[in-house]
């Protein structure tokens, strides 16, 4: 035995590759951002559900006054909506904390409101157009 005590030796530890791809999807699985779309526009006729989807997932219906807001992944996608007769695609590509929103509003426009429209109106509303766009930035409390 030694009279003096063992002196540790520090070394410094390289992690492995594994290690940092470990670390890269964890930082991966937390990077987010936000999606809103909202049915809220004056110029909205009031009538008829409008479907939703996200990369082709269901995001909800939306009625009129009512909005959805769901946390996604940052990259491209692709945002779906109709109204059963029209239907809308948006591609877009989100940064990380990024909160895009859209408006969704059924107008009506040529037929909605003709004298067919009318006597046929057992059969439901006449047509109501469907204009989905992405919102300007500082619109509506951004």
């Amino acid at each position: 035995m030694s009279p003096h005590p063992a002196t540790p030796v520090v070394t410094d530890v390289e992690p492995t590759e594994e290690d940092i791809d470990d670390i890269v999807r964890d930082l991966e699985k937390s990077w987010t951002a936000l999606i809103t779309v909202r049915r809220q526009s004056k110029e909205d006729v009031g009538y008829r559900e409008i479907y939703v989807s996200l990369d082709g997932e269901s995001l909800g219906i939306l009625r009129h006054g009512e909005a959805i807001t769901r946390e996604t992944t940052p990259g491209p996608h692709r945002l779906q909506a109709h109204n059963t007769l029209f239907w809308k695609t948006l591609e877009f590509t989100l940064a990380v904390d990024e909160h895009a929103r859209f408006i969704a509003i059924n107008r009506a426009g040529f037929g909605t409101y003709s004298v067919l429209a009318f006597l046929i109106g057992f059969l439901g509303a006449g047509p109501f157009y469907l204009t989905f766009e992405r919102e300007a930035l500082g619109a509506h409390g951004s």
